[in-house]
């Protein structure tokens, strides 16, 4: 990298992947047809396209669907104030795929593998002016290109990272050359100081997640729900997985002992989680109903299964109260903005890892509240339904989300200025 003596593991990266590259090339392409891409798009990730573009371009790596999502309304922004084209790659099929239909006035293209023919030949092929990396995946090979090409490198809402940690001294020769790195939160910025970055470098930053458009409804299928839940009290469990879900309908059976009449809406991460939840709540002696199924929800329905695609906004809306997924097993937590923007009171369990800054925040906003385990849920439900403090909750939730709407603008000046800097 930038340093005279980069350190040992990172030397011998670059000695390894310079050695095996045969076998590093065999391997992807088995990982390539496992995730179900398109195999004649396999020669991308080995740095040959049809695509060549010889007129500059801003490349934009967003690793896997998560980060391509983060990314859009910040491109759309530097192609209309900068009047830039934008290359993105990702490594995932999720990622690619969401790019084709969300982001057509972009060019996709997979992201070359980490070896010395790979990045060679992509970085040939495009003339990027600024290579821009969403949160991580930060490759040797391919950074060590960049620099000898003098092009500036931006690292975008940073995470936490133990890696990181662990190997301080190799992601401080990865990182120094970097004219841009944003942080999500004070004390990742802390670390990237202490990696030796320039502090006029880093910059501290809402989430870029706060980005992302509130998720759409169907109005009809809004007036439709409404009317068959009445006025019965609601609450919604979203993007549930297996240990979450064993809690959920554990908590529900305290709320039913005081709200006999509460509908809990029981969104699982994964659709095909429907007869298996149908199942165990009829275990549980719950009497359930499931959305994919058009069962209608009656004054019997104890809980309603929305085991379909899209449809998440419907159910923020119409509930006070959600416990969002994820956070009772090992999963590490779901994106807890998508919800406050709907003013529903947020609540999550203890194993949010995945997200840890953004539920600090929301928890210091009075936006969101953690609760450790089934007992500790249900009597947080009840109280939260026995009051106004879900809706003061809910409120603080959408006010946090209104005062970070702005930080799209500051994101695309920070890159702009990178951009507008003389070429090294």
């Amino acid at each position: 990298m930038a340093q005279e003596h980069p350190p040992l593991l990172l030397r011998t990266w670059m000695l390894v992947t310079r050695i095996l590259a045969v076998p590093l090339t065999a391997l992807s392409w088995v990982l390539h047809r496992r995730m179900g891409a398109d195999p004649t798009r396999f020669a991308e990730r080995l740095g040959r396209s049809d695509l060549q573009c010889r007129e500059s371009v801003v490349w934009f790596h967003a690793a896997s669907l998560g980060e391509a999502t983060q990314i859009a309304s910040l491109v759309q922004h530097l192609i209309r104030s900068e009047n830039v084209r934008v290359l993105v790659t990702t490594t995932t099929a999720a990622g690619a795929d969401w790019v084709a239909r969300k982001m057509p006035y972009v060019t996709h293209q997979f992201a070359p593998i980490d070896t010395p023919g790979a990045t060679e030949r992509f970085l040939n092929r495009w003339s990027i002016s600024a290579a821009v990396f969403v949160e991580g995946d930060l490759w040797p090979q391919l950074l060590g290109g960049l620099d000898k090409r003098g092009i500036p490198r931006i690292l975008l809402n940073a995470r936490r990272s133990r890696t990181r940690e662990r190997f301080p001294a190799v992601f401080a020769a990865l990182l120094k050359p970097f004219a841009l790195v944003t942080c999500r939160s004070d004390s990742i910025a802390e670390g990237m100081a202490a990696l030796g970055l320039a502090s006029d470098r880093i910059h501290v930053l809402p989430d870029l997640r706060l980005t992302l458009p509130k998720l759409t409804i169907s109005d009809e299928a809004l007036s439709l729900l409404s009317l068959a839940v009445e006025k019965r009290p609601v609450w919604l469990a979203a993007s549930t997985h297996p240990a979450d879900e064993e809690a959920v309908l554990t908590a529900h059976q305290e709320v039913l002992e005081a709200h006999p009449d509460t509908l809990l809406i029981l969104a699982p991460r994964h659709l095909n989680r429907g007869l298996p939840l149908q199942k165990l709540a009829q275990s549980a002696n719950l009497t359930a109903a499931r959305r994919s199924l058009d069962e209608k929800v009656s004054a019997a329905t104890q809980v309603y299964i929305a085991d379909t695609l899209g449809e998440l906004g419907i159910f923020f809306t119409l509930s006070p109260v959600t416990f969002l997924g994820g956070s009772f097993g090992q999963e590490g937590g779901h994106n807890p903005y998508e919800p406050v923007c709907f003013e529903t009171a947020l609540l999550y369990g203890p194993h949010v890892a995945n997200f840890a800054e953004a539920y600090k925040a929301l928890s210091r906003a009075g936006a969101a509240e953690k609760v450790g385990d089934p007992e500790h849920l249900g009597r947080t439900v009840v109280r939260l339904l026995r009051s106004d403090e879900a809706r003061k909750i809910g409120q603080a939730g959408l006010a946090f989300w209104n005062d970070s709407q702005d930080c799209t603008v500051n994101y695309a000046e920070l890159v702009a200025g990178v951009l507008k800097r003389p070429a090294a």
